[in-house]
């Protein structure tokens, strides 16, 4: 354990071996999508969770992320959640409701629930700018779940 003046200090540990962990996929943008579950699923195997204690939910888009991951945190089932999603701009006010409201959602979800819930749903104004994010995003968000599991446990 870390110490900072003499102050105790949790380290960050991303250890999954022993962890539970779900991952919502919007199916909406899925080339983008994909990549991010590529990246996501490959940390989480990089630092131990095993494909036996993970599970993978699609829905049609973000805004549906809210409710499943609410019915995934209150099953008692994940120590962690991801998000995983892209919305990207268009030529509308719609980008600007899905993406508040989705990442209104999914912080209300964590903590209503105390179930973390990695947000790996990217937002951004062209599909280059997702695919040039998702590999590092998903990762991210893999070992964000991982962090804050691990975490909330040693509290």
């Amino acid at each position: 354990m870390a110490s900072y003046d003499n102050i105790q200090e949790f380290e960050p540990n991303l250890d999954g071996s022993a962890l539970r962990i779900g991952i919502v996929m919007s199916r909406f943008n899925r080339d983008i999508c994909d990549g991010l579950l590529g990246a996501c699923t490959a940390a989480l195997g990089k630092h131990g969770v095993k494909t036996e204690n993970t599970l993978i939910v699609t829905v049609p888009g973000a805004l549906e992320h809210p409710v499943i991951l609410r019915k995934m945190a209150l099953s008692g089932k994940f120590d962690a959640l991801v998000a995983l999603g892209a919305v990207v701009r268009g030529d509308t006010y719609h980008f600007e409701i899905v993406s508040n409201e989705m990442a209104a959602g999914i912080n209300r979800v964590q903590l209503d629930t105390g179930v973390p819930v990695a947000n790996g749903v990217l937002t951004t104004d062209t599909d280059h700018q997702a695919t040039s994010r998702m590999s590092v995003k998903g990762a991210e968000a893999a070992e964000c779940a991982i962090e804050m599991a691990n975490l909330l446990k040693m509290l």
